[in-house]
This record gives C-alpha cells, sequence and structure tokens, in this order.
C-alpha cells in the first residue's frame, strides 16, 4: 500500500510518501480502506523527536489519527462491523498506548495510508451516517471530541460570556457553534481574514490575539492554542469564581495562572467519559457540529499538508484524500 512514511525523527519537510505492506487486522480488529484523514498535531510533534524520552517512536512510522473510509476485513471475534461498513473515527499511534484510555483504548497503525488496522471495540470508531460526508468525517473525530469536552466540563450557561482564545484552529471552529446553541456570548480570537468565518459560525465579537485586547469578567475563557504555561494573560480576563479551560500542555498547575479565585481545567477525555464518535457523528448530522475544512490535498501530497500544518496559518482542518 501507499502510505505516509515516517524514517527518523525530523521535520514533516523529512517525510516521503512510499510503499508499505498493509496492516492486517489480528483479533478485535478492523482493517479499513482509507478514503480521507486529517492532520492532527500528534501527526508532527511525536515525530519531531520532543517527546522522544517519553514515548519512543518505531521506524518506519505512519502518521494519521482522525480517518474516514471502508471496512476492508475484519479480525477473528469482531461483530461489530462487517466488510463494506462505512467507517469514520479517532485512532491513535500504537506507541501512545500508556497515554490512551484505561478502557477500550483506540489505537491505530496511522490513517495516511491507503489501509489502516484500528481497534473494533473502542468508543472512539463508529459508522459514519450517509449524510455525513467523508471529507466532513474525517475532519470531526479529535476536534468533535474535544469541543465536547470543553463543553460538558465547563457547563456554560445561556447569557454567559466566552473568551475562545486559538478560535480559528480545528477545535475552534468546532466549539464556536457548540457554544452559540447554548446561548453564550462568544468571544474569539483571529485574524481580520478569518473574522467574517468565526461570525458565521456563531461567534458575537472577534478580537486580536494580543493580550492587550483581551476582555475583561469573563466567565468563561477557553485556550486552544498558547502553551499551558503562559496563561496568566488569559486568567486575567475571567472574573472571579470563573473557569479557565485549557487543552495544550504542559498539564497547567493553578500557581502559573497567578489567580486562585479561577477555575482551572486541563480537558483531555480519552476514555470517553464525556462523549464518544457516535455523539459526533449526531451532532454533525444535526447540523450541530458543521466540519470547517481550511485545505484539501491528496496522499502524494500529504507530506506538504503536515508541513503546512506547522509553517502556516491553518484555518479549521487540513484533509487528506486518499
Amino acid at each position: 500500500m501507499r502510505a505516509v512514511v515516517v524514517t527518523g525523527y525530523g521535520p514533516p519537510e523529512t517525510y516521503t510518501v512510499g510503499d508499505l505492506p498493509a496492516p492486517e487486522p489480528g483479533p478485535g480488529q478492523i482493517q479499513v480502506r482509507i478514503a480521507a484523514a486529517s492532520i492532527n498535531p500528534a501527526d508532527v510533534v511525536l515525530p519531531s523527536g520532543v517527546y522522544h524520552d517519553v514515548t519512543p517512536l518505531p521506524f518506519p512510522h505512519v502518521p494519521g489519527n482522525d480517518f474516514a473510509g471502508t471496512v476492508s476485513a475484519v479480525g477473528e471475534g469482531v461483530t461489530t462491523y462487517r466488510i463494506g461498513d462505512e467507517v469514520f473515527g479517532q485512532a491513535i499511534p500504537r506507541a501512545l498506548r500508556s497515554l490512551a484510555g484505561t478502557s477500550r483504548p483506540s489505537l491505530g497503525t496511522g490513517a495516511l495510508a491507503e489501509f489502516a488496522v484500528v481497534e473494533a471495540d473502542t468508543s472512539f470508531v463508529t459508522h459514519r451516517p450517509p449524510s455525513l460526508g467523508v471529507e466532513e468525517a474525517a475532519a470531526l473525530p479529535t476536534v468533535g471530541l474535544t469541543a465536547r469536552a470543553l463543553m460538558a466540563t465547563a457547563d456554560v450557561q445561556p447569557g454567559e460570556t466566552v473568551l475562545v482564545i486559538g478560535a480559528t484552529g480545528g477545535v475552534g471552529t468546532a466549539v464556536i457553534p457548540l457554544l452559540a446553541r447554548a446561548k453564550a456570548r462568544i468571544i474569539a480570537t483571529t485574524t481580520a481574514a478569518d473574522a467574517a468565518l468565526l461570525r458565521a459560525l456563531g461567534a458575537d465579537e472577534t478580537i486580536g490575539y494580543a493580550a492587550s485586547s483581551y476582555p475583561s469578567g469573563v466567565d468563561a475563557a477557553f485556550n486552544l492554542s498558547l502553551p499551558s504555561n503562559d496563561l496568566t494573560a488569559v486568567a486575567a480576563a475571567v472574573r472571579p469564581g470563573g473557569r479557565l479551560l485549557t487543552i495544550t500542555y504542559p498539564v497547567p498547575e493553578q500557581e502559573w495562572i497567578g489567580r486562585s479565585d479561577v477555575d482551572l481545567h486541563f480537558v483531555i477525555d480519552m476514555d470517553g467519559r464525556l462523549g464518544d464518535m457516535r455523539d459526533v457523528a449526531d451532532l454533525a448530522v444535526s447540523g450541530a457540529l458543521p466540519a470547517t475544512i481550511g485545505r484539501r490535498y491528496t496522499l502524494d501530497q500529504a507530506p506538504q499538508a503536515c508541513a503546512d500544518f506547522v509553517d502556516l496559518h491553518t484555518t479549521g482542518k487540513l484533509v487528506v484524500t486518499i
């Protein structure tokens, strides 16, 4: 099969597209013929070597967590799926097994390939509804799960003001429609070029990225882009008793934000306690969770997609069709 191949630690410019043996499903696994995949931070961070000491990466490595495709083979004991079923979901590299959920972890062989093998018994893979397009399904898994987890943790009430930092990325463009549905007042950071898109998704006000632009007295702030050890300015925008939610590493500590009167939450849900892929599918089909696709690439262009994810300002998701 053809796949994006990483042969050693380095930047995306070192990735190539080459031939590898197609992975075969073992017991409890399914093989998926990939139709589309989308780019996520792990696709470039893990091969960079930043976390080499914590999670060594075996080579050759095929990146890609989020996918949509067709079941092409089933392993022993699988009853949930049949050959020909349309599926989509998130499956993280097996090298991250220690960081995956304790119950039914979703692991895979890499979605930037013609075929991938993923676990069948996981809440992060499900059947793709006919009304959800392949590219949209590939764009939604990680950002949809994260947006749901943010909303469940924040418990936003109608009329509350929420500041969204990094609103133009994949998670931002997924969570803003959910905040709008919750009848929150949304203030989103963006560039002037993306302001109209965010307003169309439901933002009430858009501001620049500079901390000097942040409002004061917001009920909640969602940090989707800044390192979590650099949130003092974001915390300063939150009212006493308000909430600050962040999805970025390093895992934050209360003293880092300089506020003891703000509830700090690091939001990550590797067990699917706050929502699973069926919930993402239902929200997408209802129109509450639209997929925002900023750029599209072919498999041969997938290394460039990974490089663009690092080097360019991206809006929504970068999707690779296989």
